[in-house]
């Protein structure tokens, strides 16, 4: 929620919200018989209000209750009793989470009784039973991991396979993830010519050939 920004859907909201706050308090007054001072302040600094006796009496009524309440109670004594409640049961609570850790490592044992260590054991076995099923989700997770790295591999090897013209390498779909292709094609024989000799005889060579 935020300020309405255009200045005639404020003034349009305002008169609507401030007459339906009106006919609340009215229909409150009357239904629950209560007393209801309320006021409002436009924009424009134009006052509304509306009382079910007086707006000032009402106020001055406010006045003396809150002043009475702070007699009796006085805010700071009233703030440090609630901060050392809160401080002891948080305290306690410290203290049994402590006691429930040492028990879960197996210390502090000797003051359980059997129904304790019952509860203790079925604890530490539901825990377990989570950590067991939590590690082989991890592993079957992994798995597919590698096995999704695998088909991109192979696929991949028989990509460059038929890039440059090679037959894929057979084997079995784990072979593939983990082993490239290699160039296991025969080699096509080349006509070469072999001369030992100095540079000028083997162009005179050559001359006579032609």
């Amino acid at each position: 929620m935020r300020r309405i920004e255009n200045a005639t859907s404020r003034q349009v909201t305002f008169s609507k919200r401030r007459n339906g706050l009106l006919k609340k308090a009215f229909e409150l007054s009357v239904l629950c018989d209560a007393e209801v001072a309320l006021i409002i302040f436009s924009p424009r600094g134009k006052l509304y209000e509306f009382s079910s006796s007086s707006t000032r009496q009402t106020i001055e009524r406010y006045q003396r209750h809150t002043k009475d309440d702070h007699a009796e109670n006085p805010p700071d004594e009233q703030n440090m009793q609630q901060l050392k409640h809160e401080t002891a049961s948080m305290k306690k609570k410290i203290e049994l989470l402590e006691i429930s850790k040492r028990r879960l490592l197996g210390e502090g044992l000797g003051s359980c009784s059997i129904q304790e260590l019952q509860q203790l054991e079925q604890q530490l076995e539901r825990s377990v039973g989570i950590i067991r099923a939590r590690k082989m989700q991890m592993f079957r997770q992994q798995i597919e991991d590698l096995k999704e790295k695998g088909k991109a591999l192979a696929a991949e090897n028989a990509m460059l396979c038929e890039k440059f013209g090679l037959e894929p390498q057979q084997g079995s779909s784990e072979e593939k993830a983990t082993v490239a292709c290699t160039d296991n094609s025969e080699v096509s024989d080349v006509e070469t010519e072999l001369y030992i000799g100095l540079p000028e005889s083997r162009n005179k060579l050559n001359s006579l050939q032609k």
